[in-house]
């Protein structure tokens, strides 16, 4: 009879203690999914500019966030108002190169890639712009 008890004190202490681990872990679960920050939702047009760029060689001379041979994808974002101009401008460039914009590194042409896809890409790139 004293081991019932003893078994029901040591659960009923567990208990108001905080549970058992499987319910500590549980909790901290919930408690980390709501603290995390919400992952931006991409649409449908910017997950193809991210196919396109990882489909083509962009990323050898940029990345998002760091300037590397040419500017950050994140800088070409901040220096350019996203609209229908700048769209048409930016995916020019991206066909046909260009230089003197960041430096004298020129941009290699991408003449394989059509108006529609280097749009796709710039529309993608403008849409890291910092609010």
């Amino acid at each position: 009879m004293k081991k019932i008890f003893i078994i029901a004190g040591i659960s009923a202490l567990s208990f108001a203690c905080g549970g058992t681990d499987s319910e500590k872990k549980t909790e901290t679960t919930a408690t980390e999914e709501q603290a995390a920050p919400e992952t931006p939702a991409v649409n449908a047009d910017e997950e193809k500019g991210i196919e396109l760029i990882a489909g083509s060689d962009c990323l050898t001379c940029h990345k998002v966030n760091e300037k590397s041979i040419g500017p950050s994808y994140q800088d070409v974002a901040n220096k350019y108002t996203a609209n229908d101009a700048t769209i048409a401008d930016l995916s020019g460039k991206i066909i046909k190169g260009g230089s003197g914009v960041w430096g004298e590194v020129p941009m290699t042409a991408h003449p394989q890639l059509s108006e529609d896809d280097a749009k796709t890409m710039v529309r993608y790139i403008l849409s890291l712009k910092n609010n």
